[in-house]
């Protein structure tokens, strides 16, 4: 399956929320900053196959699972170019961005929705809540990582993958060593009982395709994936509601593995923590985080303007810092990995995750929240 996914992809993209994968919400609003013009029109197509009317100034609201600090360097940036665009934010983790956007569909608040996870923006998409718009630019997109619509109704722009992120001490106390750990089977060793943190599936993107890669690798619609589950939930400590809290907590010792995503252990090893990041040698769930404009009566000109610049080439290079799997042709080189991650990434079946989303985490939640950390 990996090799499949490869061959489509070597050499060109990079890609898997739900990094969206933090946990904890917050609102920001910040100022674009830059020289402007006034209004623009540019030939980008949106659903009635004309050109989007678009402007360089206005207010928005956009609603984002991207970490605050990203969103923060993120925006200073966009606001060098648009000044006179004002950009209300709200942040929260995968799954609460989603159960927002659902709840609101029949009267969005947002504008547009940012770095949100693709298995997120499908579920949207099927309940006809997304409204088609091709970004400038969009043609440098590899099209396994946008909409398969003919005018898209999202468009991927990073993507992040299931990690084992191991500190090398705490395993040592354990009598255990990080070579022992290669595979989601050796997840169910005994000695590590109470020794795991991973995501909630329910509030993270990268708890969520984790648990989708392992009923996927397992068989889909066959109950070995919630067997699988079952075993790994009794090493489980805490399932937290982050994707990347169970890689800082293994970095400082609350925990011998976190099951987090790549780059959230590599940036915690680049920072002298005592931890390897191991990727599954079966594979890696991953998702993409993506853009999309929200169906609403008026469409805000200035969303396409925000829309069209977060697949810029100056924002892919922004993305990139955080996540060197982006979704443009031209990668470049992949900053702390190994090898090439994308040889690392399952065949995933998004569309089956979308579908069946609701019953996994329902599922989910009876079985295992229980081991839940409080949400804050």
């Amino acid at each position: 399956m990996k090799k499949k996914i490869c061959i489509a992809l070597i050499g060109a993209l990079t890609a898997a929320a739900f990094a969206g994968c933090s946990g904890g919400g917050s609102s920001q609003s910040g100022e674009t900053t830059a020289e402007t013009a006034g209004s623009q029109e540019a030939g980008t197509e949106t659903s009635e196959g004309g050109s989007a009317q678009k402007a360089d100034s206005g207010e928005i609201t956009v609603y984002t699972a991207l970490e605050d600090e990203q969103v923060s360097d993120y925006l200073a940036k966009f606001s060098e170019t648009y000044p006179d665009i004002t950009v209300n934010v709200v942040r929260e983790s995968t799954g609460i961005i989603t159960a927002k956007l659902i709840a609101e569909k029949d009267n969005p608040q947002a504008d547009l929705v940012w770095g949100t996870a693709a298995s997120s923006m499908m579920v949207l998409d099927d309940m006809g809540a997304l409204e088609p718009y091709e970004p400038e630019g969009c043609d440098r997109i590899l099209p396994q990582f946008k909409s398969d619509k003919e005018v898209p109704t999202w468009v991927g722009i990073d993507a992040w993958e299931t990690a084992f992120v191991v500190n090398t001490e705490e395993l040592k106390k354990l009598g255990m060593e990080p070579e022992e750990i290669k595979s989601y089977e050796d997840l169910l060793d005994p000695r590590l009982k109470g020794q795991i943190v991973m995501s909630n599936p329910n509030s993270s993107g990268t708890g969520f395709l984790t648990v989708s890669a392992i009923l996927q690798l397992k068989g889909k619609d066959s109950e070995a994936g919630w067997d699988y589950l079952d075993q790994l939930h009794e090493n489980i400590a805490q399932y937290v509601h982050s994707g990347s809290k169970p890689a800082k907590m293994a970095a400082s010792g609350e925990c011998a593995v976190g099951i987090s995503f790549g780059y959230a252990g590599i940036s915690q090893r680049d920072k002298g923590a005592p931890v390897e990041v191991i990727f599954p040698e079966e594979g890696s769930g991953w998702d993409l985080e993506a853009n999309a404009l929200m169906k609403k009566e008026e469409i805000n000109p200035a969303a396409y303007t925000f829309l069209d610049w977060a697949i810029s080439d100056e924002a892919m290079d922004l993305y990139r810092v955080n996540y060197p799997i982006v979704t443009v042709e031209n990668t470049g080189t992949y900053e702390g990995y190994d090898s090439n991650p994308l040889d690392q990434l399952i065949d995933n079946d998004f569309s089956w995750a979308a579908e069946n989303r609701e019953n996994i985490l329902n599922e989910w939640m009876e079985k295992y929240d229980s081991k839940s950390e409080a949400e804050s």
